[in-house]
């Protein structure tokens, strides 16, 4: 398998740092400035070695489209808004995804904004979230998080295209969101509430058995099995905030679009069983966008390609 961008089977830092960015060039001239990227990370890697820093870029469905129409990766497709009468996720889109990992907030800082800086004149960045490890990897709601996620292997063989899709192996289809959490709603709910809006204890994430836990709660909707089987999607999230703002930056690398897409109906009470997921009561999402991370091979020769054009 041809070496992904980033290592999935090691655990992220405890920094996080998104990039959405917006083409406002050609798309050749944009890509271009990507073949710079691979020596910028090794350069503010250098710094500290131990921080682990990391780094990730991806390619909107439609601008990989006006880039590379006869090559492309046999599941992108565009995120595509829900709307129900209580449930909105608006698809908002992106050109450009750049996923920064660190242990440290100031590297991370210094790539993001020398990634801006590589990009100036061709594209803009429109959105730039910067996430946080909180607690003992608890949700702002107090929960922790990311208990579902796969270990060791199963992380590449959740995240990346293989032998299915072999022009793209080592690639992966990422998922995003952004949530805003009503953290002073969901606070005010006795814990016992709160369990049965998650479908986990708070204190140690133990899970509810299926006798007890509601089929409304969060861990009900998301966990869907198939043949016997859990859908697994490697999920990267992690909290943001503001003292205005706050909540959660979802991210989810697979390699089937399909499985993501099932969780979400699940939750937004679109997959036929008549029930969605409690948990939208305290949180909103305000962005929805899927992009294409190529593996590091694959990003050379796209970027080499545009660069001699």
């Amino acid at each position: 398998m041809p070496k992904p961008q980033i290592d999935v089977e090691r655990e992220p830092g405890n920094e996080a740092r998104f990039l959405i960015a917006k083409a406002t060039a050609s798309a050749g001239d944009v890509v271009s400035r990507l073949a710079g990227l691979p020596s910028l990370i090794e350069r503010v890697s250098a710094i500290d070695r131990g921080a682990g820093l990391a780094c990730a870029a991806g390619f909107g469905a439609d601008f990989w489209n006006s880039v590379f129409p006869s090559r492309r990766p046999r599941a992108l497709c565009p995120f595509e808004a829900i709307n129900t009468k209580s449930v909105r996720m608006p698809a908002t889109g992106g050109d450009l995804m750049f996923h920064i990992m660190s242990s440290r907030a100031d590297l991370g800082f210094i790539l993001a904004f020398e990634i801006g800086r590589m990009l100036d004149g061709a594209a803009e960045v429109i959105e730039d979230i910067r996430s946080m490890h909180y607690l003992d990897s608890r949700d702002l709601t107090g929960f922790i998080d990311g208990t579902e996620n796969p270990k060791g292997e199963e992380r590449t063989q959740a995240a990346l295209i293989g032998a299915e899709d072999p022009d793209f192996s080592g690639g992966a289809y990422v998922f995003i969101q952004r949530y805003v959490h009503d953290l002073r709603k969901f606070a005010a709910l006795p814990r016992a509430e709160q369990e049965n809006t998650i479908g986990r204890s708070k204190p140690d994430s133990i899970e509810m058995p299926d006798d007890r836990k509601p089929p409304t709660a969060h861990i009900s909707r998301v966990v869907v099995e198939e043949n016997g089987e859990e859908l697994q999607i490697l999920r990267y999230s992690f909290p943001y905030g503001t003292v205005n703002e706050a909540g959660l930056m979802f991210i989810a690398y697979t390699r089937d679009l399909a499985i993501p897409h099932k969780m979400l109906s699940r939750m937004a009470g679109t997959a036929g069983d008549g029930l969605s997921d409690r948990l939208l009561e305290y949180t909103r999402a305000v962005s929805g966008a899927h992009f294409f991370v190529p593996s590091a091979d694959l990003l050379a020769q796209l970027t080499g390609s545009a660069k001699s054009r």
